[in-house]
């Protein structure tokens, strides 16, 4: 099975419409949608410095404590999706 990532848009009707166009040859073809979301901080309450800081991730092995102590979040704007995207073109040569 081939992947490809296109980019669209549903049209008023329902219809969705790509804005691309596909190098494919005819036949069946299995779509799957993900509709990007937008994602509101609706918190009144201001952020202090205090909770700026990393917090503790805390962890039953022992081993990995340390690690987790090292190692940063993810930024929110991180896209597992996006990244794995770009290993498998990566990989595959796409």
């Amino acid at each position: 099975m081939q992947a490809y990532k296109l980019k669209g848009k549903i049209d008023a009707a329902g219809n969705l419409v790509t804005t691309e166009s596909v190098k494919m040859l005819p036949g069946d073809v299995e779509v799957i949608v993900l509709q990007a979301v937008e994602t509101f901080d609706n918190s009144t309450v201001p952020k202090t410095e205090s909770q700026l800081k990393t917090p503790k991730r805390p962890t039953k092995i022992k081993a990995l404590q340390n690690w987790f102590e090292k190692t940063q979040p993810a930024p929110p704007d991180f896209d597992p999706d996006q990244a794995k995207w770009e290993y498998l073109k990566e990989k595959h040569n796409l």
